[in-house]
């Protein structure tokens, strides 16, 4: 071979191996450099102030998950009107799974007691889970005549319109039972909204209201000293946590129901493999008997769901509680 021969065999070798290099380089990488969800805290932004049912719920739930995953989930309080202000500090934030909302039938009544919501939790949002059910309790005073819904309800039938219920701020969704429970009974009746749950029960225990709608956790301290009767629940079956006390569609004999929910949401966009991690985890955490049982110490049934089901109950209760505001005639904020 002469020596020009040899000199471009040798150039066009360190061309191929070059070109193998750029090869190389430019090829993806391996999918193992991704980290493992979650690689660090997880806020969990809740729409209402510290200390109710809906605050112990999710502490309670977002400790489990911590441990179960490995990162602290962190409660962040951030009440307001609307829960605009929670769904607001998500939307702020990428959609990555470390900053998720907790959501509750009251972000279903907000759609349409709102003038004008600045966002949408069907569209901004994507559903992780539910984390717990909780019912409406019909009360009685137990030193009064109405010992039963039924006597209640005949009263009603025989004085339209000189029976009271009691319930908190007009829009609430004990305000909503009362007044979903009028429509379908078709009773008279008047429906007297108070600033707190402690006002209500006041009310009760003096006979400025006849009956009231509240929520079990607040209710508790009255029904163990048996100041009041539980007449009613107003889902579709009976609680655990008060056995006796029959649905409203049993007591009645009505078409009735009301289920109260909390559960967690993420920002629309966050990718499918994280909310399946966090589905998995939380259905997991949900069915762990002690937070079972400290849930239905406060009247809440401690149940996860896939996101298509929790879907399915957002939009359900979006359209069922704007019948209800509409029939009722209540002044949209």
């Amino acid at each position: 071979m002469s020596h020009k021969h040899a000199a471009a065999s040798r150039l066009l070798g360190k061309c191929l191996a070059l070109a193998g290099l750029a090869a190389i380089a430019l090829a993806p990488l391996p999918v193992q450099a991704q980290s493992k969800y979650p690689d660090r805290p997880v806020r969990v932004i809740l729409p209402f102030g510290a200390g109710g049912v809906a605050d112990i719920t999710t502490r309670l739930v977002a400790e489990k998950l911590g441990d179960k995953l490995g990162q602290r989930f962190v409660v962040e309080n951030n009440p307001g009107a609307g829960g605009v202000a929670a769904a607001r500090a998500v939307m702020q934030s990428p959609a990555d799974g470390y900053t998720l909302a907790v959501f509750s039938n009251g972000t279903a009544i907000s759609v349409n007691l709102f003038k004008s919501l600045p966002f949408d939790p069907v569209k901004d949002f994507v559903p992780v889970s539910a984390m717990g059910y909780f019912d409406l309790i019909f009360v009685t005073n137990a030193n009064g005549p109405y010992k039963t819904l039924g006597d209640f309800m005949k009263a009603a039938k025989e004085k339209p319109g000189a029976l009271n219920v009691g319930t908190i701020a007009a829009g609430s969704t004990q305000n909503l039972g009362a007044e979903l429970f009028k429509s379908v009974t078709g009773l008279d009746f008047v429906i007297v909204p108070f600033k707190t749950s402690g006002d209500v029960l006041v009310g009760l225990e003096r006979d400025d209201v006849q009956m009231g709608t509240e929520f079990y956790a607040a209710l508790r301290g009255g029904l163990d000293a048996k100041k009041f009767i539980p007449v009613a629940v107003s889902g579709l079956k009976r609680g655990e946590y008060l056995p006796d006390a029959p649905t409203v569609k049993e007591a009645g004999n009505v078409d009735f129901e009301a289920t109260s929910w909390n559960a967690i949401f993420a920002k629309a966009g966050t990718p499918p493999e994280i909310v399946a991690t966090l589905n998995k985890a939380l259905n997991e955490v949900l069915a762990d008997p002690e937070v079972r049982k400290k849930a239905l110490e406060m009247g809440i049934e401690a149940r996860g769901s896939t996101p298509q089901e929790l879907e399915a109950r957002l939009k359900s209760d979006i359209a069922k509680w704007g019948k209800v505001i509409d029939t009722a005639k209540i002044e949209k904020r």
